[in-house]
């Protein structure tokens, strides 16, 4: 599917959807047309049940954050129009980080500002060994106000406010070893890497993935009400031991065939 060229998704026979940003002349960076035909797409993905989704960029760059051209529109825009504007970026990054699938962002080269919010609304995230990062808004005179819950939520508040106050520059490995990125590869190695996580995914049952995602987020919120958040997990391994998805896979477990999903 060629969503206004900028965009361009793909669904695999498997069910895995690639869904790539297409501006390589512009770094991928976003503005406001993308933002929707982003959230137009993850619906897409959600409506033809697909089993995961790959998010990249087309040519050099993952995503350089927002476009020139729609950062001079803004300037230009009231207030309320400003918040308007980052209220649907925020909607799309909740959309992205709720996804009820696996996500992998494959990051094919350096992320800024906006594409680091995207790098961490996804579950899983490869990053081929030459990307930078950098959280850069601090040298405009501005913040990643929208972005900053999955930021802070990805690499945690200590490392949050060194790079978001000073804004500088990331390597891959330095990514990785605040745990923005998963796992980092050479050029020649990146699909490879993507492919064996794929190969992972798919062997798990796609509700129970759905539903991990579910359980992580209601950890989070009951964490500090222990009566409650061991009511929640009960509850939830209680119905899908009884679902037909959790029937199937106790069944192949113990019979020692291979579960439907994975057929």
């Amino acid at each position: 599917m060629n969503l206004d060229a900028e965009l361009l998704l793909e669904i695999d026979d498997r069910k895995v959807a690639r869904l790539s940003l297409n501006r390589p002349t512009l770094h991928n960076a976003f503005n406001a047309e993308l933002i929707a035909g982003l959230s137009t797409a993850l619906d897409r993905v959600v409506a033809e049940r697909c089993r995961a989704l790959v998010l990249t960029g087309e040519g050099d760059s993952f995503s350089a954050g927002a476009d020139l051209n729609w950062m001079k529109a803004m300037i230009a825009s009231s207030e309320i129009d400003n918040r308007n504007d980052a209220h649907r970026l925020g909607a799309l990054l909740r959309k992205l980080d709720s996804l009820p699938l696996p996500t992998i962002a494959r990051i094919n080269g350096s992320a800024f500002g906006g594409g680091v919010g995207l790098i961490a609304c996804c579950d899983i995230a490869v990053a081929v060994e030459h990307a930078q990062f950098g959280l850069t808004e601090v040298r405009l005179g501005l913040v990643p106000a929208t972005i900053s819950p999955f930021v802070v939520h990805r690499i945690g508040f200590g490392h949050a406010r060194r790079y978001m106050l000073t804004g500088e520059r990331l390597d891959a490995l330095s990514a990785m070893r605040i745990g923005l990125v998963n796992a980092v590869a050479p050029a020649t190695q990146l699909d490879g890497h993507v492919n064996d996580l794929l190969d992972l995914l798919l062997a798990g049952g796609p509700r129970a993935q759905a539903e991990v995602k579910v359980l992580l987020r209601n950890v989070q919120i009951h964490l500090g009400d222990p009566d409650s958040l061991d009511q929640v997990t009960a509850d939830l391994i209680a119905r899908l031991r009884v679902s037909d998805e959790g029937q199937e896979g106790l069944d192949a477990f113990l019979n020692k065939r291979t579960p439907k999903w994975r057929a």
